[in-house]
């Protein structure tokens, strides 16, 4: 059974999240950002895009940094990974994080590398004892190689692994549990799997443990009808949909205000419209009803 390691920024309780919410930061926004200071809680980067030692992103980041807080998004340690944790990887990783001093970390419930090869993809992992036993032991790697509690996100899936054991929530669960890990639970996420999977996405919200979550992805989506059985598609190049925020609204009522960041990667915007967004999860934030979940609690447990 892995130990809890109940670690943060520092080794003290994590500075809170700013009032306002957040949004992703790309290159095509940096002279804008720095221009005209725009009223934006926070902004997030992925981490591999700022490995370097130097460069115009380094430059930029640098200038941003002096301005907003900063969340770092990995999309490459491979957590879910059969095979080790690539050290070096890790070791950049972490000298990111000790630079930039991010409000938080986090990383996905994936993998994406086998050994020497790498993979464009954020790939599912099965839920079984086995994948969690190995997912626990990385992520206990990567907090003590940062020194620091890491948010763990839900993933996008489009198919089911037969050989699984649990459910998501319930490995979710048990992840945040034994590790002390946090969570980052993304909204677009839960409505692209529950569809594809013909789930009801508010229950998979009353199951989910709210009480680990240190943040939120909100992003849009997109729907393949090409398929004889339609999907869902994590596009993260539109605006959020509809029925993302009404879940997201239903998920600020069970479990109180989130930190949010509007996640956009491909066909990006003007950035006045990735503030619009944001400004609309701040008008969600500020008028949440807070209500008790209905059907019992947040979290599963074996």
């Amino acid at each position: 059974m892995n130990q809890p390691l109940l670690l943060s920024s520092g080794g003290t309780t994590p500075p809170s999240f700013p009032a306002l919410s957040g949004v992703s930061l790309k290159p095509r926004y940096f002279q804008t950002i720095l221009e005209n200071l725009p009223q934006v809680g926070f902004f997030e980067i992925h981490a591999e895009n700022y490995l370097s030692s130097g460069g115009p992103a380094i430059h930029y980041l640098e200038k941003i940094r002096e301005h907003y807080p900063v969340t770092v998004h990995g999309v490459g340690l491979s957590i879910g990974g059969e095979a080790p944790l690539n050290p070096e990887h890790l070791e950049r990783v972490a000298k990111l994080v000790e630079w930039i001093d991010p409000i938080v970390f986090s990383e996905h419930l994936a993998w994406s590398s086998h050994f020497s090869h790498f993979f464009n993809d954020l790939l599912p992992v099965p839920y079984t004892q086995k994948t969690l036993q190995q997912v626990c032991n990385h992520i206990d790697q990567v907090q003590e190689r940062l020194q620091r509690q890491i948010l763990i996100e839900n993933p996008s899936t489009y198919f089911r692994f037969a050989e699984s054991t649990l459910d998501e929530t319930t490995f979710i669960s048990q992840i945040a549990r034994r590790t002390g890990c946090q969570l980052l639970l993304d909204v677009n996420n839960v409505e692209v799997s529950c569809f594809n999977h013909r789930q009801d996405p508010y229950e998979y919200i009353r199951r989910f443990p709210l009480q680990d979550v240190a943040q939120i992805h909100l992003a849009g989506y997109a729907l393949d009808q090409n398929e004889e059985v339609p999907l869902k598609i994590d596009a993260h190049d539109r605006e959020v949909s509809e029925d993302v925020w009404q879940l997201y609204q239903y998920m600020l009522e069970l479990s109180g205000d989130k930190p949010t960041l509007i996640e956009w990667d491909g066909q990006l915007p003007e950035f006045e419209t990735l503030q619009r967004q944001a400004i609309q999860a701040d008008g969600i934030r500020r008028n949440i009803p807070i209500r008790q979940p209905q059907g019992g609690r947040h979290a599963t447990s074996l």
